[in-house]
C-alpha cells in the first residue's frame, strides 16, 4: 500500500494565511451591502480598520448604555455626524490614515466622556492666584490620550498634541498645557490664558 506524504502543518498554516485580505473579524456593518469605492469599502479591506470599527462600536454600545437615561438622542445624532465627517476622508490624500485616526478620536471621546476606561483625577487647579477660578480636570489613558476638563459651567474635551513646552491638550477652543509647576488654560475663542497651579497631586503620565 503506498502511502501519500502528509503536507507539513507550517505549509497548510501558510497556504491558509496567503490571501491578506482575510480578516479574523468583520466590522460592525455588512460588507456585502456597500458601495463600491465607499470609505464603508475601505473598512472591509482593511484589517486595522476593521479592528478599529469593531472597537469603536463596542465604546459606542457601551456609552449608549449610560445615555439612556440621559441623552440617547444627542449621541445618536453625534454619531451620525461622525460618520459623515468619517466619510469625507475620501477626499484626503491619504485615506487610510485619515479614516484611522478618525476612528481613533471617535473612540477615545466615547471612552473619556462616558468614563467607560479609568482616568487619572480629578485634578484641581486655582488659576491665576484665585482658588475661586478653579479648573477641574480628567486625564484618560485613550489613543490619543485624553483630558476632559470643566471651568465654571462649561466642559471641554482635549486631545494630546505634540508639544515641546509639556503635556499639550487641545479642544475645540480650548487648551491645557500640563508644566512641571504651572499649567497654562485657554479657555473659549481668543480667551487670555490662565496660569493654574494644581491643588491636589500633580498628574503624570
Amino acid at each position: 500500500m503506498m502511502i501519500k506524504p502528509l503536507l507539513p502543518a507550517f505549509l497548510l498554516c501558510t497556504c491558509l494565511s496567503i490571501n491578506p485580505q482575510a480578516h479574523a473579524t468583520s466590522p460592525s456593518f455588512d460588507c456585502g451591502k456597500v458601495e463600491k469605492g465607499s470609505i464603508e469599502e475601505l473598512v472591509c479591506q482593511s484589517a486595522e480598520l476593521t479592528d478599529l470599527d469593531v472597537k469603536l462600536a463596542n465604546a459606542y454600545k457601551a456609552a449608549s448604555q449610560k445615555a439612556a437615561n440621559q441623552h440617547p438622542n444627542l449621541l445618536k445624532a453625534e454619531q451620525r455626524g461622525w460618520i459623515k465627517g468619517r466619510n469625507d476622508c475620501w477626499k484626503s490624500d491619504d485615506k487610510n490614515a485619515c479614516v484611522a485616526d478618525s476612528y481613533r478620536q471617535r473612540t477615545a471621546e466615547l471612552q473619556a466622556r462616558y468614563q467607560l476606561i479609568a482616568g487619572k483625577g480629578p485634578v484641581h487647579y486655582a488659576c491665576d492666584g484665585n482658588p475661586a477660578k478653579e479648573v477641574v480636570a480628567t486625564f484618560y489613558p485613550t489613543e490619543p490620550k485624553s483630558v476632559v476638563a470643566e471651568f465654571g459651567d462649561s466642559s471641554s474635551l482635549m486631545f494630546l498634541q505634540d508639544s515641546d513646552s509639556g503635556q499639550h491638550y487641545v479642544g475645540r477652543n480650548e487648551t491645557l498645557t500640563a508644566g512641571k509647576d504651572i499649567t497654562t488654560v485657554v479657555w473659549g475663542y481668543e480667551a487670555p490664558q490662565m496660569q493654574c497651579k494644581a491643588l491636589d497631586k500633580p498628574h503624570q503620565q
